[in-house]
């Protein structure tokens, strides 16, 4: 079978890499074209057509200045599904790009399969009808999304979540501490992870609060440092502007699991990293913080209480969201001495995050969908 499979954004391109994995071993003459990144590319055994690191971008305002090049990479995308001619269409999230391309491959004759549903459930509900009208099947991935689907008429396929895979299969959660300070030169003292997101913009949100929290908490616990896990698709330039020689601040690229294994607790942009945290057993703050413009229309139209997906999995807050203007160095303070001093309220995330775990299910889940997709073709 030919694959054209279409990843936007970091966390895509993992569960990417991972469906691949899947399909292979399903799939043993599989071809593959995407789009995507390193991960995907690693294991097709080929480049991407566009890398999505050239392009991710976040919030309403964000799209509408990028959407001249949004656009141009529409039509090249078309332009090569057409040539290409795949068996099937794999969309991953990313859906603002994806809808788009869902409606041209699904008139132009090819089957469109969705893999990590758009997030109909939190806003944008009218969106179900485009993937009734343009999607063949649809792979979710939350069992909160079931009841959702169901009541709506949606056909999908549920079966578990691939970042069990990818946390568990990761070899940095079983080596010693010691080794990943050595690798990373990073002194042998407590510290906390700081994670800011894989987009530039979100970078630029989250650094500055990041560091005054960090002075803040520095100055009143000197023993403490901190580990920024730089998202892959960035570089060294991104984050030293916001670091103003701070020595007791260290930046990281590739070494997020191992950051926040290690760490004593994180302070997680919201997004997969917030759930990758609960699943390696972190605890977290989860701040979110986005252009003035763009919270004014989200907060109009997004419905879901919670913006973490741990906390919308069990229906409460596992750990603190702090969001725009709550996301401030005082809030972080205060969460962050309860979490390092109240042991019990500490085991208390713990074992929220142990049911976070027991929903999602255990492992080997892109092999299941990638099973389930090869039986949905020949079908």
């Amino acid at each position: 079978m030919r694959y054209y499979i279409i990843a936007g954004e970091a966390s895509g391109d993992l569960h990417g890499s991972n469906l691949i994995k899947g399909l292979v071993a399903e799939d043993p003459g599989a071809e593959f074209r995407f789009w995507g990144g390193p991960l995907m590319a690693a294991a097709a055994g080929c480049e991407p057509v566009v890398d999505y690191r050239q392009n991710a971008v976040m919030g309403y305002l964000e799209v509408l200045l990028k959407s001249f090049t949004i656009m141009k990479n529409l039509s090249l995308c078309k332009r090569d599904i057409a040539s290409w001619k795949p068996d099937v269409v794999i969309l991953i999230d990313y859906p603002g790009f994806n809808f788009k391309v869902a409606k041209f491959a699904h008139e132009a004759g090819f089957k469109v399969f969705w893999y990590i549903a758009p997030k109909v459930w939190a806003s944008r509900e009218g969106r179900i009808r485009k993937l009734k009208a343009y999607v063949d099947k649809l792979f979710i991935v939350f069992p909160f999304e079931k009841p959702y689907f169901d009541a709506r008429g949606v056909s999908y396929v549920y079966a578990g979540n691939p970042l069990v895979d990818a946390v568990d299969g990761s070899p940095s959660l079983s080596e010693p501490r010691s080794s990943f300070l050595e690798r990373c030169s990073l002194p042998d003292v407590p510290y906390m992870a700081l994670l800011a997101g894989s987009r530039n913009m979100e970078i630029g949100n989250m650094m500055p609060t990041f560091m005054e929290f960090a002075d803040s908490w520095h100055a009143s616990h000197p023993e403490y440092h901190f580990v920024v896990a730089a998202a892959p698709s960035r570089t060294m330039e991104d984050y030293s502007k916001f670091l103003g020689g701070r020595d007791f601040v260290h930046v990281v690229f590739g070494e997020t699991y191992a950051a926040m294994k290690h760490a004593t607790a994180a302070v997680i942009n919201s997004g997969t990293a917030s759930l990758e945290a609960a699943l390696i057993g972190t605890p977290q703050i989860v701040g979110y913080k986005v252009a003035a413009a763009s919270a004014f229309i989200m907060r109009r139209i997004i419905k879901v209480r919670y913006v973490s997906l741990a906390n919308l999995i069990v229906d409460r807050l596992c750990f603190k969201e702090f969001l725009q203007e709550n996301f401030t160095v005082q809030n972080l303070m205060r969460e962050m001495e309860t979490i390092q001093s109240d042991s019990s309220y500490r085991a208390k995330m713990l074992s929220d995050y142990s049911e976070v775990r027991e929903l999602l299910g255990g492992t080997g889940a892109s092999r299941s969908v990638a099973r389930a997709m090869l039986d949905t073709l020949k079908a």
